[in-house]
């Protein structure tokens, strides 16, 4: 199981471009837009309730000045007093409604698009990302976006009019007093500027170190079974330790500079305000303003200085929430080494299944000084079964993924009916080509629902039919529930053999022209696999096969084999023949049908005559 070193995480600051600030939240439109009047409605919602919160010092000072004038007009103020507690309420409530809505909203359109988009990507764009760092980036990070959108882009908004309309009454209840209040504004914004840098890139580097502990967990539980079959238990959790400590340090830093941010804040403003207060209070005492005056001002000035601390949180909220947009948006814009063309060729129907490699020369981006597949030229006439045989790492399972165009060849190029692969869709071709992986995919649902999966609209009649083909019928019926049995996440309840039935069954539902076995029947039982060689054999009348196999026994019947050795075609024929000519062919036959024991005058008769197990 490979790891990756956790020393840096994926994606960290140091191959990134610059964090372009809380501008970054910018990017968010295109998803909030649609939505526009529920943003609109909720600001109007924040304007009411603003509005209301400002005006309620007003009245506060009135009762205060009036308190001598008469009981009525007192009763009244307090009345007056009710109904704005009234409108700010359902103010209030109307404002969380829309705003959690449209956080809710917006961050499942995220979710979909970044999903959308990632499941489309080929296999390079996973080779230099981790699924698990994925997986945080559309949990983790749009859990950050949910709180600003849902929360704090409210809530700062609210602060920012309370600030603005706070600072406005102040000033004409008291220009004084307004006017040293405004002197202390550069002494609480330097701080939130400067520190703010700070806790902006340690806020996008804590989401790194996150998202690699997410990547790390998810590779040691996908493989749970190996590590513990290696009682690797000890060095994974020392490695997930690592990581995650790793990330522990780093919110520590960030939470540091975030407390050391709000302390400073909080300090300027408050002794600012007690100052001003205290001038404010001689003034009162010389005749220069009322009671009721110093009360209001000085709640509006609580309020100003309450906005400002709340805006300085949110700063940090922001920030944090900037970064996590960048890193989606880095999914959304990643561009993908293999496009489907801009005016796509159709694939003619129906498809014949005549399949050309011309010249195809290809290296894997992670091996490039190494070729897997090497000037290569093979063509598979329509209806043929061609087996691709050869030692590991020979270039036969590159075949297979090009031709799905999971890859695109540095050189020469790859045809169906004579129409280049990348001349058309991927989803055009592919639709005419089931696969039976070596490694089978076995989905968290029902047995049922993985066959329907090579063909979702197929009856159950059609499921089963598919599963009778692939000598499947059996076993699932035997289950709990049948067919609709839950097969556990990775199909954990089944056995190896069985998963490969199954995906043998789902290949044989697709019933599409072109067929591709990669070590179809490498986890299957004698008998198993007799039932299996059966069912293909029927299946590949007037369909093109193409089966990588390591066990000679399963090839022997097709049409032609092609022998790869280190990326090239060194042999081609029927198996007689390629046994006849000696070679490679000859000491993997060897090999596996006599053990290599028999001397080399011996091996065309022995290998012809052995019926393998």
């Amino acid at each position: 199981m490979a790891r990756r070193p956790v020393e840096m995480p994926v994606g960290t600051n140091e191959d990134r471009a610059p964090s372009r600030k809380v501008g970054a939240l910018a990017a968010l439109w295109p998803f909030v837009q649609p939505y526009r009047l529920m943003a609109l409605g909720a600001l109007m919602a924040l304007a009411l309730t603003a509005g209301v919160s400002l005006v309620l010092p007003l009245a506060v000072r009135r009762v205060i000045d009036g308190f001598n004038k008469g009981g009525t007009l007192l009763d009244q103020y307090f009345l007056a007093a009710v109904g704005i507690a009234a409108l700010l309420a359902l103010g209030t409530g109307c404002r969380y409604y829309l705003v959690t809505r449209l956080g809710e909203r917006v961050v499942s359109d995220i979710r979909k698009a970044v999903f959308d988009r990632v499941v489309g990507m080929s296999p390079a764009f996973f080779e230099r990302l981790m699924t698990g760092e994925v997986l945080s980036r559309i949990t983790t990070d749009t859990t950050l976006i949910l709180s600003v959108i849902g929360s704090s882009v409210s809530i700062a908004l609210r602060n920012m009019l309370m600030l603005a309309g706070g600072l406005v009454l102040m000033l004409f209840t008291s220009a004084k007093l307004t006017g040293l209040v405004l002197l202390l504004v550069p002494l609480v914004v330097g701080p939130i500027i400067l520190l703010g840098r700070r806790l902006r890139r340690l806020s996008r580097e804590n989401q790194d170190w996150i998202a690699a502990s997410s990547g790390q967990a998810s590779e040691v539980l996908g493989a749970v079974q190996v590590v513990q079959a290696f009682t690797h238990e000890a060095e994974s959790r020392r490695d997930f330790s690592d990581v995650t400590e790793k990330s522990f340090t780093s919110a520590k830093v960030r939470i540091k500079a975030r407390a050391l941010m709000t302390v400073i804040v909080i300090f300027l403003i408050f002794t600012g305000v007690v100052g001003v207060l205290w001038i404010g209070a001689r003034d009162v005492r010389l005749g220069a303003m009322t009671i009721g005056d110093l009360v209001q001002f000085v709640i509006y000035a609580v309020m100003v200085a309450g906005s400002t601390g709340a805006l300085s949180e949110i700063w940090g909220e922001l920030q944090r929430a900037a970064g996590a947009t960048e890193r989606l948006v880095e999914l959304l814009s990643a561009e993908d080494t293999i496009r489907d063309p801009a005016v796509p060729q159709a694939l003619p129907h129906p498809v014949r299944g005549e399949i050309v490699f011309e010249n195809v020369t290809f290296h894997y981006p992670s091996r490039p000084n190494r070729s897997a597949l090497e000037a290569v030229t093979l063509k598979v006439r329509p209806g043929e079964t061609v087996a691709l045989v050869g030692p590991s790492g020979a270039g036969k399972t590159t075949v297979i993924q090009l031709l799905q165009r999971f890859w695109d060849p540095e050189a020469g190029r790859i045809t169906l009916d004579g129409i280049d692969l990348a001349a058309m869709t991927r989803a055009d071709f592919r639709r005419a080509i089931a696969l039976v992986p070596q490694d089978p995919v076995i989905f968290a649902a029902s047995a049922r629902e993985n066959i329907r999966f090579g063909r979702p609209e197929a009856t159950d009649a059609e499921v089963e039919a598919a599963a009778r083909a692939a000598a499947a019928h059996e076993f699932l019926a035997a289950l709990p529930e049948g067919y609709d049995t839950y097969v556990g996440e990775r199909g954990v309840m089944l056995s190896g053999g069985q998963k490969q039935r199954i995906a043998i069954a789902r290949a044989i539902l697709r019933d599409a022209p072109v067929l591709l076995l990669d070590e179809a029947t490498s986890a299957l039982d004698a008998e198993s696999e007799q039932a299996v060689q059966k069912a293909v054999e029927s299946l590949s009348k007037g369909r093109t096969v193409i089966v990588v196999a390591h066990r000679l026994a399963t090839v022997k019947k097709a049409d032609r084999i092609v022998v790869f050795d280190e990326g090239r075609i060194v042999a081609e024929g029927p198996h007689d023949q390629l046994v006849a000519e000696g070679g490679l062919y000859a000491r993997l036959a060897r090999l596996q049908f006599t053990g290599g024991e028999l001397p080399p005058t011996a091996r065309v008769d022995a290998t012809s005559a052995v019926t393998p197990p």
